[in-house]
Parts: structure tokens; C-alpha cells; sequence
């Protein structure tokens, strides 16, 4: 399975609630942190909710 890097590049202050959940459950806790997940379909609809809070790489 394709493996995705996602690295938290902007604050999650100010957004919303939804949103803020989202990045915590992707496992990003500050800025410039980093995780690899498989690149699922659940992961990638969770990836595109905070597309501008968060970069992503392809491994």
C-alpha cells in the first residue's frame, strides 16, 4: 500500500473544532511535526478537510 508523509505546517488556531479534531486524529500535535499513514481513503478525506493546515508528501 502507497504510504503518505504529512507534516503540519500552520497553526490550528482559529479553526474550527472539526477541523482541530481532524489534525489530532491524524497524530500532528505541533508545527512542523511529522507521521506516515497508508494512504486509505478515510486518511485521504481526512488529509483533504485541512489540506491548508498540512503539507504532504508521497513515500
Amino acid at each position: 500500500m502507497e504510504k503518505i508523509k504529512i507534516t503540519q505546517k500552520r497553526s490550528i488556531i482559529g479553526s474550527s473544532k472539526r477541523q482541530k479534531e481532524t489534525v489530532k486524529a491524524l497524530g500532528l500535535r505541533k508545527i512542523n511535526a511529522s507521521v506516515e499513514h497508508n494512504a486509505t481513503p478515510q486518511i485521504l478525506g481526512m488529509v483533504n478537510k485541512v489540506r491548508h493546515l498540512i503539507e504532504v508528501e508521497k513515500i
